[in-house]
């Protein structure tokens, strides 16, 4: 199974949150692969609710790249040879808002859905929510760690993907 990267992580911090006010969310989308049209408006509705849960503003890229870009990136930034599903940049996120850039490879969703028995659709919002978990602090390089992510990645497709 191909492992979900990052780059820069930093501590998850709990705080209050006002249901009323909802966080605001500033989120460009590029679509840079030819694998398979994207929703984009659902991907920015699924950010939305998840970062309305959290009670967190976010600033956030999310790209959509080839597995020759993603390969690119994962060499460049992680030392790791070929493409990997996603790669996230951690751009100074703080307790209150999540600021980074999420890189996801259209095609590894298609091959990791295959061996998964899900939809490629369904695997991107997924990488999205784990992209969100990263900058809000989860880590996924101990066991301990990982499972309590994948916990809350699982928690949250369930209830938004």
């Amino acid at each position: 199974m191909a492992t979900r990267n990052t780059v820069g992580t930093r501590r998850k911090a709990s705080r209050q949150v006002d249901p009323v006010a909802a966080p605001e969310v500033r989120l460009v989308i590029s679509n840079r692969q030819r694998d398979r049209r994207v929703d984009a408006r659902a991907l920015r509705c699924l950010v939305q609710q998840v970062q309305a849960e959290a009670g967190q503003a976010a600033e956030l890229g999310l790209h959509l790249v080839s597995a020759r870009r993603s390969a690119e990136l994962n060499q460049q930034f992680l030392g790791h040879e070929g493409p990997t599903d996603i790669i996230t940049f951690d751009q100074g996120s703080t307790w209150d808002r999540v600021c980074g850039e999420l890189f996801i490879c259209v095609a590894e969703a298609i091959r990791q859905a295959r061996e998964f028995g899900t939809t490629w659709d369904r695997e991107v919002r997924r990488y999205v929510i784990h992209g969100l978990l990263h900058l809000r602090g989860f880590d996924d390089l101990e066991p301990g760690a990982r499972r309590l992510m994948k916990r809350e990645e699982n928690r949250l497709v369930k209830r938004f993907g």
